[in-house]
């Protein structure tokens, strides 16, 4: 779910509609193998293998998600409970729309509630919500979704992940700029009592972030759902009960640890 990245699982009939709330999978199937082929590179086969087998790709499918990076969404909220009937959402980094769909089938049950999402790539449309196709860290971007969400917002969700590059020292630098360019958008757009929810790697944010969290908000805990892939570096920042911003601009310096809290 990045202005960057390319959309994992399938794209299915798009809606808020009547979703299941099974936050893990129900059985595994057969497990299948893939095999190189002329067009088809080892690292290739390895992924359209992993995501063949992988139990929440299956899932998502039977029930109607558009991709298995619902779950971990469903499975924060199942923990913290942020997403709650009638809120105004922003979704940064929304393809292909799975998130948005946990949002929606969460927020617009009593009739109300706001979605706002924005994604470099094209996002089918989801029923109730506003999604524009446009580059986050464009300067122009947090323009585009105030005039859409017209007044503040109770959570901002940030799924957004860079390309990788393969060198771990870049890539958390640059999934961390990410991370920090959500909540100084964030910061000016969440009401009161708001939360913030982003992506972040191994080590959890860093000081210069995190000790901005920790100042504007009441409760900020790093979690990995179990929807999240055990070799995956990602992990998840939440933050809880905003307080509004103390110095009305600018992270905080970065003068607190990072992990084990």
């Amino acid at each position: 779910m990045s202005s960057t990245r390319r959309p994992s699982g399938g794209r299915a009939r798009g809606g808020s509609g009547s979703k299941s709330t099974v936050t893990v999978p129900t059985g595994r199937g057969v497990t299948v193998r893939v095999k190189t082929a002329a067009k088809r590179s080892v690292s290739s086969a390895r992924w359209l293998e992993r995501q063949l087998n992988d139990p929440y790709v299956a899932e998502a499918k039977k029930q109607g998600w558009r991709s298995r990076a619902a779950f971990k969404l469903l499975q924060l909220d199942e923990k913290f409970h942020f997403l709650r009937a009638g809120a105004r959402v922003v979704d940064l980094g929304c393809a292909p729309g799975g998130w948005t769909q946990v949002a929606a089938a969460k927020v617009f049950k009593a009739g109300g509630g706001k979605i706002v999402g924005i994604d470099l790539l094209p996002v089918d449309p989801i029923p109730g919500a506003d999604l524009i196709q446009m580059d986050f860290m464009a300067p122009e971007a947090p323009d585009a979704l105030r005039a859409l969400l017209q007044g503040e917002a109770d959570v901002v969700l940030s799924d957004m992940a860079a390309s990788a590059t393969g060198h771990a020292r870049t890539d958390h630098l640059k999934i961390m700029a990410l991370a920090e360019t959500a909540y100084e958008f964030a910061a000016e757009v969440l009401a009161p009592g708001g939360s913030f929810i982003a992506k972040v790697l191994q080590g959890g944010a860093t000081g210069t972030l995190l000790a901005s969290l920790k100042r504007d908000f009441a409760e900020v805990k790093h979690v990995k759902p179990a929807a999240s892939r055990a070799d995956s570096a990602e992990i998840y920042v939440v933050a809880l009960k905003f307080r509004g911003r103390k110095d009305g601009g600018g992270l905080s310096p970065a003068n607190v640890s990072v992990w084990g809290e």
